[in-house]
């Protein structure tokens, strides 16, 4: 005679009901300047980047469960990061200069692909103060 061995179902975590960094990060940037609202909404349209451990921990910072972006601490960090490329630093280094606006070289704009372009010429444009232009392929 078989003998059966009856397990018992396996029970599924408790759903996390925490809010998302992004909505976090985007509740707290309603309050700051236009710029900074531009270049945190390119950095989560970008969504590869923030997902990364490397940049969250320089970018990211957490005070009594509220959090920000430490802009300046990260600009001076986040070229020694390890596992971001060339790529990656090009355009972190246009959206830093969307966050704080001032003179930066346009060099970094050639080695991005299509995708983070239109991130950054999108975040360009609303930047100015332009919701008409329209950035993307032509169909």
């Amino acid at each position: 005679m078989a003998t059966y061995v009856i397990r018992p179902a396996e029970t599924a975590p408790p759903p996390d009901n925490s809010p998302l960094l992004t909505d976090r990060l985007t509740a707290w940037v309603q309050g700051r300047p236009s710029c900074e609202r531009v270049a945190l909404a390119a950095l989560i349209e970008e969504d590869e980047l923030l997902a990364r451990d490397c940049v969250r921990r320089l970018l990211v910072a957490e005070h009594e469960g509220a959090v920000s972006c430490d802009w300046p601490e990260f600009e001076d960090r986040y070229p020694r990061a390890p596992g971001l490329t060339s790529a990656d630093k090009a355009f972190l280094t246009l959206i830093l200069a969307i966050s704080f606006p001032r003179a930066f070289p346009l060099r970094p704009i050639e080695m991005l692909d299509d995708r983070r372009l239109v991130i950054v010429l999108r975040a360009l444009a609303k930047f100015a103060g332009s919701d008409t232009i329209a950035v993307g392929t032509r169909s």
